[in-house]
Parts: structure tokens; C-alpha cells; sequence
């Protein structure tokens, strides 16, 4: 663990996620358990963007679909519904999962990998682990194809119904690289493309290429030396184009489409197209590429959304094409905490070439729907404005928790009487091995959330609430007994050390209870701390939010906002 500016104290807190298919958790003993855990009786998360407040006409829906963390996205269509999962990179469960049935309000399914046997982020990096994944639909079967960033590396995972679990990884040694992505051909083949490195010696930084191979189906192996470069570089190699990735092939009237992200991940990003006659012959880009970007406006235009790209299309049955992406909702120009989320078009076919948006144009925050299509069945707030208080009487925590890194959750138990357990560990959130901490994500610019929790009495436990975008990037506003005296500690990490930016303290009184809270205003961050019965306080002064900002932090993941638990290295002297 590593060493902090003050001797911080561990807390406890409890927490168990649905995950269709997940695994039975070690019991912890109960006296032990209670000893050294936080008892958190709800959360409480409240969007406000300003963006969000005009209402929708009949007949609309809000950009984005799924907002906050859910980058990458990837749709199938099964009958008469629509599967849509996104990347996760070191959260677990990993991989969200999410059905529909008019592409607009989404119902979550839970997780696809869901147990140790699946996925393993032990020791990983935030932004490392489960990369842009793959879904699609064949003859009866899910296929999710996707990479584990310095783990296992490329594999596929299978379901018969993803509500209720998912295969164990088959591994593709063949296939390097990232983004890989399956096509099933009329002809009844089966071929995967993917990111890797180029045939030949990188040009330039961001040289890559987009690779096909050929995958027998009944083995689920790829077949040996079928793996070939398809595009070099990008749309044209003499421009040095950068980071050609998360390639989907299509085939339509007798075409086959190559659609592709191509300028990295940020404010250069877009989606462009190639198409061929056959497989077999080279793939020619479309003359007015992209198909889809942002990068070409101004970047203080009021409400910007930027770094669109990486997109996925699918056909409804009437025979609508649309297409999901990501894209950031940025503040002060080019700074976003919600990371990348998914956005939803129409795709327009002109002279047999698909587009997104045109040339300079805007991606809207209201859209019309598709036509004709029924509503979704048990959709959840994913979008807009919404407020959402958890309980946790359920005993266990819903599809929009998550963990870092492991599966092991132990650490996590419900309250006898609702409410959630978290048992401190020493781990921080400065560190690379699992810390006592579950989190949602931040979904808005503008939100407050709270959390009210009873007052540890033991001194070893440091708990509350967390703001989380990496081991070198958060904060966390917790509390503490010290003799007579509760502490109240806000710690921030900024690029550095961690670092306890501001101190209060309270003495003991027979009240049990406190709410600690965060509001996000106007890109400032306000820490408030309120014993029950007490009024509301202030701790410190309003921080910069840019610190929790990808620009910052680097990165590509979201903000999470969530329960930590930290056991004390020792103790701070009582009433200081």
C-alpha cells in the first residue's frame, strides 16, 4: 500500500452485484465482519445538467442513450430485440450487457463476465483489461468476442440466452491486436477482423492496420494462415492517418463493408468506410470519408459533443439502419469526467455508401425514434435527468455497481436490516490491488450524490464516500472515530501523492448517523459532511473538477462515484 500524508484508517462496507451467471463469494464470519465494517443505509445520485432539461417532443429521444462509462458500443439484433454491450477495462463485472426493443430505452441484463474462470484483472491498471468488445447473433447463438489488454488477449465467449450466463473464454493465440470483431457470411464462413500492427516496418507513429482471418466455427479456432492485412494504415497511408481500430464488416446488396474508427480516440476521432466486391480483393475507402466526426467544429460551441467514433450499425426489421458510437459531452471545450458514452443516428445510404452525420454537422441531443418499433420492457433511467436512491434492501447490488479488478467480494455483505456492509482493507485507491470500493458512474457534468451511513465506532475504519477516475486521480470525503472526537478527512489525489486537503472534527454525541455528500457545480467540486440532527457543513473550499477529467487523468475510462473502506495504518490524535 502506499504511504499517505496522514495515517489514514480503514472502514467497512458490504456489497454483493447482480451479474447473471456469477459466482458464490466467500463467507466472512459475522462478529469478525461487523468489527471492522461501515454500515452505508443508502446512496443517493441526482443528474442536473443543464443539457438535459429541455423537455423531448412526441415522437423523440435523448442523446446520449447511455450515458456516463459506456464507451465502444456493439449491437445485434435477435428477432425483435436489440443486444448492446460496451467496454469495462478493469471494473468488474465486465463487459454491460443491455437489451431493447426500440433502440432508444434499454433494459440491463447484467454482465457477461461474471466470474474468476471468465475474467481476471488482478493487478491491472484502470484503463487496462476489457477492451472494445463485439456482439452478434447467429443461427441460435450470441457470439461476444473481445480482448484482455495485458491478460489473456483476444477470445470469444458464447451464450444461448445472455440473461443467464455466458461460455468461458476460447482463446484466439492467432489474433493480436484489439477490437476484434466476427462476420458470418451468406455462404455460411466465418471471419473475424481486428486492429493489430501493419505487415511491414510503422511508418509513422499510430501506423496500424485492420486484419482478417478466417474461424471455423464447429473447432472455434481460427485457421492457420488466413490472417491478412485488409487496410494498411487507413483511408490514405500517404496522410500518415493514425490508429485505424474497431473494425465491422457488413454486407449488403451484394457489397461487403469495412466500417472503421480512424484518428485515435479524442477530438481527431471519426468513423470511416471501405467497401469490396469480394473478400479476396482489395477494399476501396469512400471518396467523401468520414462517415461520421466531430473534429471540424468549433470546440466552444455551446453543449459540444466530441470525439465521435467508433461505431456499430444495425438493421431493424422493417429495414432501418442505425448506428450506436461513442462520443463525450465536453466542458470547457475539450474536458469530460462522464468518459465516452453511446450515442444513437439514423444511417442514411447515398449512392450505396452509409452516413451518419454530414460533413459539419452536429450530432443532436434530440432525435426523432425509429418507427414502429414496440417500447422496451422493464428500460431503467439511463439517459436525461433522473434521480436514484439505493437502499440496498435487495441484498445484493444492482446492474449499476461495479468493483476493481477481482471478483472476490467477500468484503461486501448486506445489512441485517438493509442497507450495506463494507469490511475495511488495507488497500487504498491509490493502489493496484482491490480496495474495499464499489462505485457507479458519474453520468452527468451537473449531479449531487450522498451517501448517509452510521458513524464507525471502531477507530480502525476510515470510510465514505469516493469520487474515482484512477489511482492517481480522486477524492474521498470519509470519517473517522478518534476518542472523543469524530474526524472528517477529504483526500485528494492529483497527479501525486495523496494528499488530506481539508480536516474537521465533531465530537461524540449519542446521534449514530451522518450524511456525507458531493455536488458538481459549473465544473467545481463542494464536499459537505451533516451528523443527523446537525446542519449541513461545508469542508474546505470547492476543488477544480478538471482533476477527475480524462484530459487530466488520462485514461479511458469515466468517473465513478461510489463507497470506499480503508483500514487506519494508525491513529490521528484525538480532537486535532
Amino acid at each position: 500500500m502506499k504511504s499517505y500524508r496522514w495515517l489514514p484508517v480503514g472502514l467497512c462496507v458490504i456489497f454483493a452485484i447482480v451479474a447473471c451467471g456469477s459466482e458464490p463469494q466467500p463467507s466472512v464470519h459475522p462478529g469478525n465482519f461487523a468489527e471492522h465494517a461501515l454500515k452505508v443505509n443508502w446512496f443517493e445520485y441526482q443528474g442536473q445538467d443543464e443539457v438535459f432539461e429541455q423537455p423531448l417532443a412526441a415522437g423523440e429521444y435523448q442523446n446520449p442513450i447511455l450515458s456516463g462509462f459506456y464507451p465502444d458500443p456493439s449491437i445485434t439484433r435477435a428477432g425483435d430485440s436489440f443486444y448492446l454491450v460496451t467496454s469495462s477495462f478493469a471494473y468488474t463485472p465486465g463487459i454491460p450487457i443491455f437489451r431493447s426493443t426500440d433502440l432508444v430505452n434499454w433494459e440491463p441484463l447484467g454482465h457477461v463476465l461474471t466470474r474468476t474462470s471468465q475474467l481476471d484483472m488482478t493487478g491491472k491498471g484502470v484503463s487496462r483489461g476489457i477492451y472494445a468488445s463485439t456482439i452478434r447473433y447467429h443461427d441460435g447463438t450470441f457470439y461476444v468476442i473481445s480482448t484482455d489488454v495485458d491478460g489473456i488477449g483476444n477470445f470469444i465467449v458464447t451464450s444461448k440466452n445472455p440473461a443467464e450466463g455466458w461460455s468461458d473464454p476460447i482463446l484466439l493465440p492467432e489474433v493480436q491486436g484489439i477490437d476484434p470483431s466476427m462476420f458470418f457470411d451468406d455462404d455460411g464462413r466465418v471471419y473475424i477482423t481486428h486492429n493489430g500492427a501493419p505487415d511491414e516496418q510503422p511508418r509513422y507513429n499510430g501506423h496500424r492496420a485492420i486484419w482478417i482471418w478466417e474461424l471455423d466455427l464447429g473447432t472455434m479456432k481460427v485457421l492457420p494462415d488466413s490472417g491478412r492485412v485488409i487496410v494498411n494504415g487507413g483511408v490514405d497511408i500517404s496522410q500518415e492517418p493514425i490508429w485505424i481500430e474497431g473494425p465491422h464488416l457488413y454486407k449488403v446488396d451484394g457489397w461487403y463493408y469495412l466500417m472503421c474508427a480512424e484518428g485515435g480516440t479524442s477530438q481527431d476521432h471519426s468513423e470511416v468506410i471501405f467497401r469490396s466486391r469480394k473478400l479476396t480483393e482489395p477494399f476501396v475507402p469512400a471518396a467523401d470519408n468520414p462517415i461520421l466526426t466531430q473534429r471540424d467544429l468549433p470546440a466552444d460551441r455551446e453543449h459540444p459533443i466530441a470525439t465521435a467514433g467508433h461505431a456499430d450499425l444495425v438493421q431493424t426489421a422493417s429495414g432501418e439502419w442505425w448506428a450506436v458510437f461513442l462520443a463525450t459531452r465536453n466542458y470547457d471545450k475539450t474536458f469530460f469526467n462522464t468518459g465516452r458514452e453511446t450515442f444513437l443516428l439514423p444511417v442514411s445510404w447515398e449512392k450505396g455508401w452509409p452516413r451518419i452525420t454530414a460533413p459539419a454537422a452536429e450530432i443532436p441531443y434530440h432525435v426523432t425514434a425509429p418507427s414502429g418499433l414496440p417500447r422496451t420492457q422493464d428500460a431503467v433511467p439511463l439517459t436525461g435527468n433522473f434521480t436514484q436512491r439505493d437502499y440496498f434492501t435487495d441484498g445484493e447490488l444492482g446492474y449499476a455497481w461495479s468493483t476493481l479488478r477481482s471478483n472476490n467480494r467477500g468484503w461486501l455483505q448486506p445489512g441485517d436490516d438493509g442497507g450495506v456492509l463494507l469490511k475495511a482493507l488495507p488497500e487504498g485507491l491509490d493502489g493496484r490491488n482491490q480496495p474495499a470500493f464499489i462505485g457507479r458512474r458519474q453520468q452527468h457534468q451537473d449531479f449531487t450524490a450522498k451517501l448517509n451511513m452510521d458513524l464507525p465506532e471502531n477507530e480502525g475504519v476510515l470510510g465514505g464516500l469516493a469520487l474515482f477516475q484512477n489511482d492517481t486521480a480522486h477524492f474521498f470525503l470519509a470519517v473517522k472515530k478518534s476518542g472523543t472526537y469524530y474526524r472528517v478527512v477529504l483526500e485528494k489525489a492529483s497527479q501525486g501523492p495523496v494528499d488530506v486537503v481539508s480536516s474537521k472534527v465533531f465530537p461524540v454525541k449519542p446521534t449514530r448517523r451522518i450524511t456525507l455528500e458531493v455536488v458538481s457545480k459549473d465544473n467545481k467540486l463542494s464536499f459537505y459532511y451533516q451528523p443527523e440532527g446537525d446542519a449541513r457543513e461545508l469542508i474546505g473550499r470547492a476543488h477544480d473538477a478538471r482533476v477527475l477529467s480524462t484530459q487530466w487523468a488520462g485514461g479511458f475510462v469515466g468517473t465513478q462515484v461510489g463507497i470506499h473502506a480503508r483500514t487506519a495504518e494508525s491513529i490521528l490524535p484525538s480532537g486535532g
